[in-house]
């Protein structure tokens, strides 16, 4: 194995995440994460007051017909005295009333309650849709901006990315593959010399596995799944 065919490609891919890393450094990409961000779970917050929105609506109806319901009860008795006079049970329609007058009471605090609900939920709603509108601006204002400076780095890139493809042709594809799959587990860097019979995650490598280290050899850290060579 040309081990210094795979520190080369390292070092390009290095350049590679640094250029990277200095564009999402820039303000104009923290914009456009930021708002791309917040829309990614808009719709999920927009559907989720809507729903809330319209358990309250039910609520509320449901509290105005029982609150009608109550008060033509109560109308019931309006003539209470001449029910009386007619041989009713005194009593029975006064206790009858007062259940009624305390029923229609709790209902009304449930009402105001429920009224302070409904008044809360409408102004998040509203609040939540000016901040979806200025979040869909500034996603649109800054992903512009944030792509014109992509390409004012992108023939650094392109040139890069055509030094890894001319040195990937020496490298054993096995190893590339495995090297990609560590770069998605955002291990980094890849290839680490042994250090004093150690992997850089400080694993201990036994003599064995040392002498298999020769003639540019790497072996798989079965700690952190770094390539490690002997210098």
């Amino acid at each position: 194995m040309n081990l210094d065919k795979l520190l080369e490609y390292q070092a390009e891919d290095h350049n590679l995440r640094k250029i990277e890393e200095e564009i999402k450094l820039s303000e104009e990409y923290k914009k456009y994460a930021q708002a791309n961000r917040f829309m990614g779970g808009a719709q999920e917050k927009l559907d989720l007051l809507d729903r809330r929105a319209n358990e309250l609506k039910a609520l509320l109806e449901e509290v105005n017909r029982r609150d009608e319901e109550i008060t033509s009860e109560i109308a019931e008795y309006n003539g209470l005295e001449d029910m009386i006079k007619e041989g009713g049970d005194a009593s029975y329609y006064e206790k009858t009333v007062r259940a009624l007058s305390d029923r229609l009471r709790a209902l009304k605090t449930e009402l105001s309650k429920l009224t302070g609900e409904i008044k809360a939920a409408a102004e998040e709603y509203k609040k939540f849709r000016e901040q979806t509108i200025a979040m869909q601006k500034q996603r649109k204002e800054y992903k512009e901006k944030y792509e014109e400076i992509r390409a004012t780095r992108s023939a650094e890139v392109d040139k890069i990315k055509k030094n890894l493809e001319a040195i990937a042709k020496n490298v054993p594809e096995e190893i590339l593959q495995k090297y990609a799959s560590k770069s998605k587990e955002r291990i980094f860097p890849i290839f680490v010399p042994l250090t004093n019979g150690c992997c850089v995650c400080g694993m201990d490598f036994s003599l064995a596995q040392q002498s298999k280290l020769s003639g540019g050899n790497v072996i798989e850290c079965e700690h952190c799944h770094r390539f490690v060579y002997k210098k």
